[in-house]
């Protein structure tokens, strides 16, 4: 996050894509975080290091960003992440939650029915994440994120997370879902693509087309 005050509508959570180098990454994510408002930054294992993330998560903490690692207990403690991503199903969350919560905060991220977003839901995540990592390949965001998402944040007060698609004006599509934040990660991070001019594209597209949520949380 690189402004004082933070939107009161969707905001970015960006996603460290697959088959990345490290360096490339770092240099993108430095100009993104430097361009405009962004709320965390999840990173997913993929191939990179203890080392990567020990560069990668002060850094995105100093910008303001919260840093969320995936899966991995041990790098996030290593590490001091704000927060862990959990798609392991049911007892691995409740696992991670018993554990960690009043350390870190703890997302979940893998339901594909409402059904298996509720029984996650009932474990009180900080947050529910609808899509899948490396995913975001075309266009437009998969519609069942879409439909999901937009159920999830009429019913349900856990903030969701819902991934668009990889080009920047599908964040108008997740923004009228409801949902708290839009995910971004081949749209900002792609080959060719100028991440910081995404971060301000993508900010100023939420801000012209984003519905305002109330002072207060529902």
């Amino acid at each position: 996050m690189t402004t004082q005050k933070e939107p009161n509508r969707c905001r970015i959570v960006l996603i460290a894509p697959p088959d990345s180098a490290a360096d490339a990454f770092e240099r993108k994510l430095a100009s993104a975080l430097s361009a405009g408002d962004v709320a965390s930054l999840i990173l997913p294992q993929y191939g990179l290091d203890e080392a990567a993330f020990q560069r990668i998560v002060p850094f995105a903490q100093g910008a303001g960003v919260a840093a969320i690692v995936g899966g991995d207990s041990r790098i996030a403690g290593r590490v001091r992440a704000d927060g862990i991503h959990v798609e392991g199903g049911k007892a691995e969350l409740a696992d991670m939650i018993d554990r960690m919560q009043d350390k870190i905060m703890v997302g979940a991220g893998g339901a594909k029915t409402r059904d298996e977003a509720l029984d996650l839901g009932e474990e009180r995540p900080d947050y529910m994440f609808f899509g899948r990592f490396g995913y975001d390949t075309r266009p437009e965001p998969h519609k069942r994120n879409l439909t999901l998402g937009r159920w999830w944040a009429e019913m349900i007060e856990i903030p969701c997370i819902v991934l668009a698609g990889s080009d920047l004006a599908s964040v108008e599509a997740v923004a009228a879902t409801g949902a708290e934040f839009v995910a971004l990660s081949s749209a900002v991070f792609g080959e060719n693509v100028d991440a910081g001019a995404a971060i301000v594209r993508a900010n100023a597209l939420l801000d012209r087309h984003g519905p305002r949520f109330e002072a207060e949380p529902r």
